[in-house]
This record gives structure tokens, C-alpha cells and sequence, in this order.
């Protein structure tokens, strides 16, 4: 039976490429000599990421933060991976910290979103959350085309992509 994969998955070597040529450039920026901007990768789990901006100001952040967003642009990675909610935390003296997370893997929440496009989508389809992905499965390969479809329709905020198709 054909089916495939729904995952939500960042390149993870573009985001670091990105967040290496975001320090090259905030290194070299004359509005930034002196200060201690700086934007850190950490691994909190083996699928959990986030993105730490270091600054000395709320100007700065703002601007570290355009430098990042500019640079994961430009390495072709989906500014819809970040959750840009959160709101930055004061450091000891007057540094600012911001954690930004990357979003890695479907939660339930939208894996439910998903299953419950694809019923009403009347398209002859089965959506089975596995984990942090969504395996849907279906009699035709035109039936699954037309799933992807809807899915990058339905689901906008997130970029979702397939993975693992099988005939």
C-alpha cells in the first residue's frame, strides 16, 4: 500500500551554518565591537534545539536577531522552524538573553490537525501519528499527490515535508 511520512524536520547543518555565519557577521559589525552578542546552538534533548541570543541591550537583541533571521534565509532553512514568542530574560547586569526554540517533530496537537484534514478532505486516505511524524497511506499514488497538497494547504504555519514514500 503506498504511503509516506509527514515530518517537520530543520536541516540541521544549514542552522548551524547559519548561526556560525551570524556570529562571523556580528563579530565584524562596528555596532557590535565591545559588546557581547552572540547566538549559541544548544542540544536540550536528542530532538529538542534552541537558539540563545546574547546581548547588552534590547536594540541589540533586535538586531542580533535580524542577523540570524537573515542568514537562516539565505541558507535556504524556514523561518516557520522558529518559535519567536518567547520574550528575552535579563541576565546578571544589563545583558539580555533570548531563547528562541527550533521546532523539531509533529506534536499531537497538530498530528490530530492533520488527521482531521485529511478525513474531510473526502480524499480516499489514513493518517496514523507515529511518534513525531504522521504516516499517511492510501490505494492510489494520485490520492496521496493530492494529500501533500492539502496538507501544504491546510497546515501553513508549519513547513511540513514528506519523507519516505514508498509505491
Amino acid at each position: 500500500m503506498p504511503s509516506f511520512d509527514t515530518v517537520l524536520e530543520p536541516n540541521l547543518v544549514e542552522v548551524r551554518n547559519a548561526v556560525d555565519q551570524a556570529n562571523k557577521e556580528i563579530g565584524t559589525r562596528f555596532d557590535f565591537k565591545g559588546s557581547s552578542a552572540k547566538v549559541e546552538l544548544i542540544d536540550t534533548s536528542a530532538k529538542q534545539r534552541e537558539l540563545m541570543l546574547h546581548a547588552d541591550s534590547d536594540f541589540q537583541l533586535e538586531q542580533v536577531r535580524d542577523v540570524l533571521l537573515g542568514r537562516l534565509s539565505k541558507r535556504s532553512v524556514d523561518i516557520r522552524f522558529l518559535d519567536l514568542s518567547s520574550k528575552p530574560q535579563k541576565m546578571g547586569g544589563d545583558k539580555l538573553r533570548l531563547t528562541v526554540a527550533l521546532k523539531c517533530g509533529i506534536d499531537a496537537e497538530t498530528g490530530k490537525k492533520i488527521q482531521t484534514a485529511l478525513k474531510a478532505s473526502k480524499l480516499k486516505v489514513q493518517g496514523a501519528i507515529q511518534g513525531d511524524a504522521v504516516r499517511v497511506s492510501g490505494a492510489k499514488r494520485d490520492d496521496l499527490q493530492g494529500a501533500m497538497a492539502l496538507l501544504r494547504q491546510e497546515v501553513a504555519d508549519l513547513p511540513l515535508s514528506f519523507d519516505n514514500f514508498r509505491d
